[in-house]
């Protein structure tokens, strides 16, 4: 059985590791709503019970699947879901954290998930246009009405962190960290220890880079994200393959998969720390939940350090429009 993290001190306990359900309805390839179900329900026995889904997932059938896989199984899990984006004919147009509109999302959600309580609520991108103590206040209402229990943030800035935390406190920052992307070593993982905010990382595994196995961006279908990653295409492709290779090697080394040392790499940097990564694949869940039991010494860790060290890594981690939505 896995064990338990805390994420911040406001009483949070989920799972070492969670599992991102965004790829069972959504950007990576074609929904399996039965075996995604399935990894659900897998995911339960084995003692996971930190579940992250978002209303713009799909947009919307993300969290009926999640509401529908856990009906029944609700007192078991941790439900994560996020508020922020708008809309239109299920693309995303901008951002939207008013108050208002933080209302009728978490509304909304409750439905979708059939029940009465959201576990944990990101803000998922930060709104310039609405201060982040108006969003922080209304999450803090929506806390005490019992509609939420935990307040987050998602690819939130130091300044943000700050001034939302002061409001209402913040439990955890979710945003990519990973070997291949470690941008929030400098200033922000600093400042969430000093906070005492747990961070959650996704794309843990460079969404599937670091297993080895993933094709150029050319040769995933046009609904793959993956198709238009700067990381898969062209010459940065060939780059991050060479870099990666480290991954594999200490995998063979300790008789795992590289999704496995990717993931220990993650949980030996600290105990606030909890990935999600995404899968609709019960063997793929088995395998992720597995690395929580594998230790990765002081020298494979630097290995994988050095390797996969920032400027090592060929590309920017998404394009500029995606960049520009980044509080950072």
């Amino acid at each position: 059985m896995l064990p338990k993290r805390k994420l911040g001190t406001q009483g949070l306990e989920v799972s070492a590791i969670g599992l991102g359900c965004m790829g069972m309805s959504h950007a990576y390839g074609v929904p399996d709503d039965a075996e995604s179900i399935a990894t659900i329900h897998r995911a339960l026995e084995l003692g996971l019970t930190f579940f992250d889904t978002a209303e713009q997932y799909g947009p919307y059938t993300n969290e009926q699947l999640v509401g529908r896989a856990l009906k029944g199984k609700r007192d078991q899990a941790i439900i994560a879901t996020k508020f922020g984006f708008r809309n239109q004919n299920g693309k995303i147009v901008g951002v939207d954290s008013r108050p208002e509109h933080i209302r009728e999302v978490v509304e909304a959600s409750l439905a979708r998930l059939q029940t009465d309580h959201i576990d944990l609520l990101y803000q998922h991108r930060v709104d310039p246009a609405v201060p982040i103590e108006d969003v922080a206040g209304t999450v803090g209402d929506l806390i005490r009405a019992g509609k939420v229990r935990f307040f987050g943030l998602s690819e939130a800035g130091a300044q943000t962190i700050r001034r939302a935390h002061k409001t209402h406190p913040v439990s955890a920052l979710q945003s990519e960290y990973s070997l291949w992307e470690r941008n929030l070593e400098p200033e922000i993982i600093p400042l969430l220890r000093q906070l005492k905010i747990g961070l959650v990382p996704f794309s843990p595994l460079g969404r599937g880079f670091l297993t080895g196995t993933v094709p150029r961006a050319e040769e995933y279908p046009e609904n793959d994200y993956r198709r238009n990653d700067p990381r898969f295409q062209g010459s940065n492709y060939d780059a991050n393959v060479r870099a990666a290779a480290i991954v594999r090697e200490i995998a063979e080394q300790k008789n795992a998969t590289p999704a496995q040392i990717a993931l220990a790499w993650l949980l030996a940097k600290g105990e606030d720390i909890v990935p999600i990564p995404g899968t609709k694949r019960r063997s793929y869940l088995e395998e992720d939940i597995a690395a929580a039991s594998l230790e990765l010494s002081a020298n494979e860790r630097k290995q994988l350090d050095d390797a996969l060290a920032p400027e090592a890594i060929a590309g920017p981690r998404y394009n500029p429009q995606m960049m520009a939505m980044i509080d950072r």
